[in-house]
């Protein structure tokens, strides 16, 4: 399948994504085919709509939609689609109107469905919120059930200057079956929303269908690749039921997050991977899938660190403890003199920091941390982690009461040292856009993995820029793991009177309260992205007073806040990076970072969410060709 990559200028493509060409044979409607990521874009009509081919002018179909926090109840879901509420309470089995609906569950919603000129649609209304764009409305709010082209066309309103209070015209995405839909004992063509892992296998055992049908309604083949923020029509021959959401086709036991591999040779022709679109707002991504941007965009495999042969203590050494020797496991066990000579005998020349030095052992780097106490939690916990963005342990030894252990080496130092003291290692004295929203991207994917994949999930609770280490292409790494814990569902949150860590990352329900969850790392990443963002340490001098220091994540909502929000996050935004950078990703990711530092733990988003938005913008950033930059200072700007 061949791949066209439009060019990034800066006065057209802020969002633009790879585009794939499908096969056109009996096609009843166009896919997408990711064109709705870019919305400034020339590009085809498959974005305004499903064109009206179909036997009947008007239909009852239905929709998909997602339960959230703010639409929750088939009252709030009717009120935002313009639907009747007692038909979604009826279908899906909800016991009254006002019922709350899980957070993310699978909701059907019944609708009618007409020709509206050239296209089928079902309208809603909406009133815009502050920060409001098109595409934040297509993509967040309604989960991609419409698309920023649409918006623009039947809105008479400027996509990036709309004012609170307007009302917009919301079309939403239905079809009805077209004469020979018909004739194949299809009556409704529902509009499904692509989610997490789907393959057109799986939507059509769901729904009780074939995949073949699935792909003729939408021009695809079986080589095609679906995007979530997408609709796919699912033809049916009888009414979708609540049974359909409850109980879909029993998945695998889920992995860990998808290690970083090419997946078009694998498993068979007719499996449809996910790829990620861009969508900018946080408080539905979740839903999203995850695994065929990596087709896109492939990680280096890697490289294990050589590792010296397993080698019992000589009686000089110190014994192990019983806590160390219960998580020893496959590990390597170093004798210290071998340590000694990777070292140069723990030398100036090999310090890399503090009690961390680099050692080189069988030709191969790797970096030696020597620690004092009991420091079996952090082996266990890299004993058994094994993710691309955990930096990885390979063994250790125990001398004289200290314990070493060993690394993989970060060639690129911390993330730390390129941003506040601008260290030039491979030639260029600052971190450019793309690489920020590929450090952002991997920490937030390597903190989704310990939240949601490690048995136990564990809270990092020490994130801050100087345990953020890159290796080589500036990918990111989390290190530091003495501070972590595991959180157990059934023991609740857990409350600690020994606070510790450094200021400005620490949450105010771990500082006022000693409150333990996966949220403090979200606010701790949270002043990593505005640390990104600007250059500045999580704590800094305010100008004109050098002995006044200013909390970064207590800044970012004056800078957010007001009519020339705008103008304030440009000056904002690390003066290194010269304009050079999208600003509308710029202002989504500080939006970004502005959730995850809210003072409630509640509202912040989870890892999920956070890691699936910053792989969408990072997608939308891979497409930027640096050559059509200016510095004009346009939000069009971009790499």
């Amino acid at each position: 399948m061949g791949k066209l990559k439009p060019s990034c200028s800066t006065a057209l493509l802020l969002f633009s994504f790879l585009l794939y060409c499908f096969p056109s044979s009996q096609a009843q409607q166009d896919y997408e085919n990711n064109q709705q990521a870019a919305c400034y874009a020339t590009n085809g009509s498959s974005t305004l709509g499903y064109s009206c081919n179909g036997q009947r002018n008007s239909c009852s179909t239905f929709l998909t939609f997602r339960s959230q926090t703010s639409y929750q109840s088939p009252y709030q879901i009717a009120n935002l689609l313009n639907v009747d509420a007692s038909n979604i309470s009826t279908i899906n089995g909800v016991a009254n109107i006002s019922s709350p609906i899980t957070i993310f569950d699978l909701v059907l919603v019944p609708v009618a469905c007409s020709c509206s000129g050239e296209y089928y649609q079902h309208n809603a209304s909406y009133t815009v919120k502050y920060n409001d764009i098109y595409f934040s409305v297509a993509n967040n709010t309604y989960q991609g059930l419409s698309t920023c082209q649409a918006l623009a066309a039947q809105n008479p309103y400027d996509s990036r200057n709309l004012a609170v209070g307007e009302k917009l015209v919301i079309p939403l995405r239905c079809a009805c079956p077209t004469a020979n839909q018909t004739a194949s004992g299809f009556k409704y063509l529902l509009t499904y929303l692509v989610a997490t892992d789907d393959g057109l296998d799986a939507i059509a055992q769901r729904f009780r269908t074939d995949s073949q049908s699935i792909m003729d309604a939408n021009s695809l083949s079986s080589s095609s690749v679906i995007y979530p923020f997408t609709t796919l029509l699912v033809p049916l021959k009888t009414e979708p039921s609540k049974e359909d959401l409850v109980n879909p086709p029993p998945p695998p036991s889920p992995p860990p997050p998808p290690s970083p591999a090419a997946t078009s040779d694998k498993g068979s022709s007719n499996k449809k991977w996910i790829g990620i679109g861009i969508g900018i707002g946080v408080g539905v991504l979740a839903i999203c899938g995850v695994l065929i941007w990596f087709l896109c965009w492939r990680r280096p495999e890697r490289k294990p660190i050589p590792q010296a042969p397993k080698i019992a203590e000589s009686p000089s050494d110190a014994l192990v403890s019983s806590e160390i020797r219960s998580v020893i496991g496959s590990l390597s066990l170093y004798k210290f003199r071998e340590l000694e000579r990777a070292t140069g005998s723990f030398g100036e020349d090999h310090r890399i920091k503090g009690s961390v030095y680099r050692a080189v052992i069988n030709g191969d780097n790797a970096a030696v941390k020597r620690l004092k106490g009991d420091v079996s939690n952090e082996i266990d916990i890299l004993k058994h982690a094994n993710h691309s963005n955990v930096i990885r342990l390979s063994g250790f030894c125990l001398h004289e009461g200290n314990t070493y252990l060993v690394y993989e080496f970060a060639e690129r130092g911390s993330l730390s040292d390129w941003l506040h003291h601008k260290k030039d290692r491979s030639g260029s004295s600052h971190l450019g856009w793309r690489q920020r929203v590929q450090i952002a991207r991997d920490v937030a994917d390597g903190l989704n993995y310990l939240h949601n994949y490690t048995n136990p999930p564990y809270v990092h609770k020490n994130l801050k820029s100087s345990n953020i280490l890159l290796v080589r292409e500036f990918r990111a790494k989390l290190s530091n793991f003495g501070l972590a814990r595991p959180v157990e569902d059934r023991e609740g949150p857990h409350l600690t009177r020994h606070v510790v860590g450094t200021p400005g990352y620490l949450a105010p329900e771990y500082l006022e309260h000693g409150l333990i969850t996966p949220k403090m790392d979200v606010f701790a990443f949270g002043v990593v992205v505005l640390e990104l963002l600007s250059g500045k340490g999580a704590t800094f001098a305010t100008e004109g007073d050098e002995t006044k220091e200013v909390l970064l994540w207590s800044s970012i909502g004056e800078v957010l806040s007001g009519e020339d929000a705008r103008s304030k996050l440009r000056s904002f935004v690390d003066p290194y990076l010269q304009n050079d950078y999208p600003f509308d990703l710029a202002f989504a990711m500080a939006e970004l970072a502005w959730r995850c530092v809210e003072r409630e733990p509640a509202s912040r988003p989870t890892m999920t969410e956070v890691f699936l938005s910053l792989a969408a913008i990072y997608n939308s950033t891979l497409d930027c060709n640096p050559s059509d930059l200016t510095n004009s200072g346009s939000t069009t700007n971009g790499r």
